[in-house]
């Protein structure tokens, strides 16, 4: 039980220390606007710049993952961004997560029409680990999805919303 605390504590200890406000970041290079009214990753944002995290502050690149397979009690999540590869076969999706083995991504369904293409994520508990405690922090992933024919203007709808 001292082991457990000693390691809370050193986690604690990691997790308040951080940068001065004065220093440049890799989120946020020096002379870039910072504080209320400053744009960190809306879509309309410059290509390199990181989505703004739930407090409003640069989160940096997102995780790669890959679905896991049947996970315990899967639910729909909402994405913030799909962003279509050059040749339009495929799409990098980016949403907000928590911590592995509590959040993982189970599966990524997809629908096609003529029209719009409907990406739906499904996350859940890893099923190896189903008495697992995580922190709660919020964690940008990414997967890549496959499509079956090319984006070629159509819209892209999130089947979460």
């Amino acid at each position: 039980m001292r082991k457990l605390w000693l390691v809370a504590l050193l986690f604690l200890a990691v997790a308040c220390g951080g940068t001065s406000s004065t220093s440049a970041s890799p989120e946020q290079p020096e002379g870039s606007p910072s504080g209320a009214g400053a744009d960190h990753g809306s879509p309309a944002s410059p290509a390199g710049t990181a989505p703004a995290g739930p407090s409003g502050a640069p989160s940096g690149a997102p995780s790669p993952v890959t679905p896991a397979g049947p996970t315990l009690n899967p639910r729909k999540v909402p994405w913030e961004s799909a962003t279509p590869a050059a040749d339009g076969r495929s799409l990098d999706v980016v949403w907000w997560s928590g911590v592995e083995p509590c959040t993982v991504l189970d599966r990524v369904e997809v629908t096609e029409t003529a029209r719009q293409v409907t990406v739906t994520l499904y996350e859940g508990q890893d099923r190896r680990s189903p008495d697992a405690v995580c922190i709660a922090i919020a964690i940008l992933k990414t997967t890549k999805v496959h499509l079956k024919a090319p984006l070629d203007g159509r819209k892209v709808v999130d089947g979460a919303k």
